[in-house]
């Protein structure tokens, strides 16, 4: 890799933050080094690059770094003219997925986190609070995917799939340590027919993390919120 065109991405390999930018990279075909953080010892190249939120993912860029995984998506998008584009030319398009991609990152990514780490009437109420969101994102892919059906495939990936796939790629894990299927098919037929086309994919395969190291996490996270909780 030429050193003017250097390519840098700080991530954590669970983070579905630093996965969006990962499969953003993949799908452009931009070449890249990746470097592992670890978010309780984070790296001194983290904090200068990111000094405002100290957080993943950062991607640096000849030597600039550039922050927010929405924000990095779109200089990508803008910087490399080869491949997919990752949003819509058409600007009413576009703001229809600046739209739903804050949606999914602002709703869906919090209450998932609290589902993960409560128990009882808590998790409950998370759990009726991720049904009316994901309630009101299938009606809203239903109406902006043409014939209400989404079509991806290898070539044809954006921003929504990307952000979509990287929040409930791992549906197995959650589901095994859970116990909940949050995109049933007859409740969710869009969502569902989405991200069982989107885990097919050769890039969403490629860029998905062993199960079995997933699961692991998932567990290790819950138990230590709920014993966290249960001390206090």
């Amino acid at each position: 890799m030429e050193e003017q065109n250097k390519v840098v991405l700080h991530g954590m390999w669970l983070s579905p933050f630093a996965k969006r930018v990962e499969l953003a990279l993949k799908v452009k075909n931009i070449p890249f080094n990746y470097v592992e953080e670890d978010l309780k010892n984070k790296s001194e190249l983290l904090l200068k690059y990111n000094p405002v939120h100290k957080k993943v993912p950062v991607l640096v860029h000849n030597g600039n770094p550039v922050c927010e995984s929405l924000v990095i998506i779109e200089y990508i998008d803008e910087t490399w003219k080869n491949g997919p584009k990752l949003l819509p030319e058409d600007p009413y398009k576009r703001a229809q997925v600046r739209f739903w991609s804050k949606f999914m990152q602002d709703q869906l990514f919090e209450n998932s986190v609290v589902i993960l780490k409560t128990e009882g009437e808590a998790q409950q109420k998370a759990v009726k609070d991720m049904y009316e969101k994901l309630c009101v994102l299938e009606k809203g892919m239903k109406e902006y995917f043409p014939d209400g059906k989404p079509e991806v495939d290898d070539n044809n990936i954006g921003v929504l799939d990307i952000i979509f796939g990287s929040a409930f790629g791992a549906y197995k894990a959650h589901h095994e340590v859970l116990g909940l299927n949050m995109l049933e098919a007859d409740k969710f037929p869009v969502l569902n027919s989405w991200l069982m086309a989107l885990v097919e994919l050769q890039v969403m395969k490629e860029a998905a993390p062993p199960h079995e190291k997933v699961v692991q996490f998932l567990q290790f996270l819950r138990q230590s919120a709920l014993s966290s909780t249960s001390a206090s």
